[in-house]
């Protein structure tokens, strides 16, 4: 496929060539350099062959982390039956790496993969550019022509690849799941791809790389670059290892939902969300974060982790422990070792309480009454 068939046929839409006559107070020309400068900066090459190799020059973190694949099966059936929209939570830079090798362990066709346009200086993003095919999203942006391109041209991408996105935008800073953002998914329901499938997939991390530098900030204030942000994630991979749960589950089908309805695009969005966090994996490190208080002992604690499991299995929690004492001797050397907690004549006691707040946070919308949550 030439690499601007797609930007072919976004200026063929409807809705682009009524733009591109003049709108928003644009002339016909001003309107046309707009979209024809984002159109440029959208377009990315995948190259398949290349793909794996990206393993080698990340060997280094990634050999720290064990996949686990979760009901990757109905993934492999849905790319089967035709397009597939992969929208994922948000938690790490790694989420890039790790999630696309997981649906190509299983032999699944790699999909293109929105991600922030922070991402695409220097050799990274070269190779985001060229060999992974990412597509650079600028997000919160307002601009009525940046938005009219990128939604026509994901809506067109969708008839040629597949598709994973980040619904809920940028990280999470504060470790919960955060609200989840319509505009890609209303590009997905704009595409109107006959048996398109939106395919929820969760990842979870007994620890995540870049913990202590997001929890510090709690909200995102101001763009970092990426180099000193992959300097960060350098200095954090000393003495890191972790499990990548990533969870696929069950696809729904958009072929009945009208983007043009409101109500159902929230009710959609809403629904995603709320598959998101059935499927995010229990961790033993997030349940003894949501459990620890300022000092404990260690019966303190175990009786509290007992009562945290019962809430998280009457929620629907995707568990990976049923026991405190599971709980205690996976999480307990974890923790100490990445400096959040400490232990000392029994006692279990906070160091790093924002860390430790941005592991319990990642449970919080299995912890909270459905009717206080967003």
């Amino acid at each position: 496929m030439r690499p601007d068939t797609i930007a072919e046929a976004v200026l063929a839409r409807e809705d682009v060539a009524r733009f591109l006559e003049g709108s928003h107070g644009l002339t016909s020309a001003a309107a046309r350099s707009k979209v024809m400068s984002y159109l440029e900066e959208l377009q990315t090459t995948q190259r398949y062959e290349l793909y794996r190799a990206l393993e080698y020059p990340l060997y280094p973190i990634l050999r720290k982390i064990d996949r686990v694949a979760e009901n990757q099966q109905v993934a492999v059936d849905a790319v089967k039956k035709g397009r597939v929209a992969y929208a994922s939570n948000h938690r790490s830079h790694l989420d890039y790496l790790v999630e696309p090798l997981v649906l190509d362990d299983a032999g699944i066709r790699p999909p293109i993969i929105a991600a922030g346009i922070n991402l695409f200086g220097g050799p990274l993003g070269l190779i985001h550019k060229h060999v992974t095919g990412a597509l650079p999203i600028r997000r919160n942006m307002k601009d009525p022509a940046y938005l009219i391109t990128l939604k026509a041209y994901v809506s067109e991408l969708l008839h040629k690849h597949d598709l994973f996105f980040y619904p809920e935008g940028g990280r999470s800073y504060s470790g919960e799941l955060k609200v989840v953002k319509s505009g890609l998914i209303n590009a997905c329901l704009d595409a109107q791809v006959p048996g398109l499938k939106l395919l929820p997939v969760a990842v979870a991390y007994d620890l995540v790389l870049e913990d202590h530098v997001i929890a510090k900030q709690r909200v995102k204030r101001a763009q970092k670059a990426f180099s000193r942000e992959i300097a960060e994630l350098v200095r954090y991979a000393v003495g890191y290892r972790s499990r990548a749960f990533v969870t696929f589950g069950k696809p729904i089908a958009l072929d009945s939902i009208d983007g043009e309805n409101k109500k159902a695009v929230m009710e959609l969005t809403r629904h995603v969300r709320h598959e998101l966090g059935k499927l995010y994996k229990v961790l033993p490190t997030a349940v003894l974060a949501a459990a620890m208080t300022k000092s404990s002992t260690k019966a303190e604690l175990a009786s509290r982790i007992d009562g945290l499991l019962d809430t998280l299995r009457a929620a629907d929690g995707n568990m990976s422990v049923s026991t405190a004492a599971e709980v205690l001797d996976a999480a307990t050397e974890p923790l100490v070792t990445r400096n959040i907690i400490v232990v000392e004549g029994g006692r279990y006691r906070v160091r790093e309480r924002n860390v430790l707040r941005y592991y319990a946070r990642s449970l919080a919308h299995l912890l909270t009454p459905p009717s206080s949550m967003h």
